[in-house]
C-alpha cells in the first residue's frame, strides 16, 4: 500500500500515524535506517499537522471577526 503525503491527510490521520511512529522508536527495535526513515516521516507529518492548525486557527478568527484585515490564505497546501 503507498504511503499518502502528510499534507494528503487529514489532521487526525497525521496525528495518528505520529503516534504510531513514536510508538515503534521508543520501543527501539528498529534499525538506523529505519528510524532515521521514521524520524524523517514524523517532522513532515508534525510539520503538515501544524500548518493545518495554523489555518484552522486563521480561519476561526477570521469569522469571529478579530482580525478582519487578515488576508485569506489558499487551504490548499502545495507543499511538495
Amino acid at each position: 500500500m503507498a504511503t499518502k503525503k502528510p499534507e494528503n491527510l487529514s489532521f487526525e490521520q497525521a496525528l495518528e500515524e505520529l503516534s504510531t511512529i513514536v510508538g515503534e522508536m521508543e520501543q527501539g527495535d528498529l534499525s538506523l535506517e529505519q528510524s532515521l526513515k521514521q524520524f524523517e516521516r514524523g517532522i513532515a507529518l508534525a510539520n503538515a499537522s501544524t500548518g493545518k492548525l495554523q489555518q484552522a486557527e486563521q480561519k476561526v478568527s477570521i469569522l469571529m471577526g478579530n482580525d478582519e484585515k487578515a488576508a485569506l490564505t489558499s487551504f490548499n497546501n502545495d507543499m511538495e
